[in-house]
């Protein structure tokens, strides 16, 4: 639960625990995520491959719905602001409705891109876009995606980015929208 937002795979999790000399079976562990998924403890967030459609279920990424838990748990780690950032939109989008997926692009990477009915809105989220590489990383992702769809870039920056036709907002003023 601490890396809120990171890939999880049954493999990698099986490993690190034979690591740490404890045994689960496969089957077990995806017993556990499934059990915290039905009673509202996390959310784990398929990847498409945006050209064709497909879902990539070798990975998802988990998501907290409760962060203030998280916050109990783990304390306050300000190394981990664009996690939590992250996983404060993720929840947004799906309180707001909004079916939630990863989408890759080659060797990029959308963190969201949220449907309802027809329509569909891409997400990047980031803590500030300080330097001009975070700033390629980020637009350049949302770039990538050629077609006519909203594209959005967040962040806790208070000057507007908004470049090529992707949107710039700051974190807080989505949320209270």
């Amino acid at each position: 639960m601490e890396k809120v937002r990171k890939f999880v795979s049954a493999t990698s999790v099986i490993k690190y625990l034979k690591n740490e000399k404890r045994n689960l079976s496969t089957e077990t562990l995806y017993n556990y995520l499934d059990f915290c998924k039905s009673v509202y403890l996390v959310n784990m967030i398929q990847r498409r491959n945006i050209i064709g459609k497909e879902i990539l279920s070798s990975q998802k990424k988990i998501y907290m719905i409760d962060h203030g838990l998280r916050q109990a748990i783990y304390g306050n780690n300000q190394r981990d602001v664009n996690q939590i950032l992250e996983n404060i939109v993720c929840v947004e989008l799906q309180r707001r409705g909004y079916n939630v997926m990863i989408e890759c692009i080659g060797t990029k990477e959308v963190d969201f891109c949220a449907t309802k009915n027809e329509e569909v809105i891409y997400f990047q989220v980031t803590y500030l876009l300080a330097s001009e590489e975070t700033i390629e990383r980020e637009f350049g992702s949302l770039t990538a995606i050629q077609d006519n769809y909203p594209k959005y870039v967040l962040s806790l920056d208070e000057l507007d980015f908004s470049r090529d036709g992707i949107i710039h907002k700051n974190i807080v003023e989505w949320l209270l929208e």
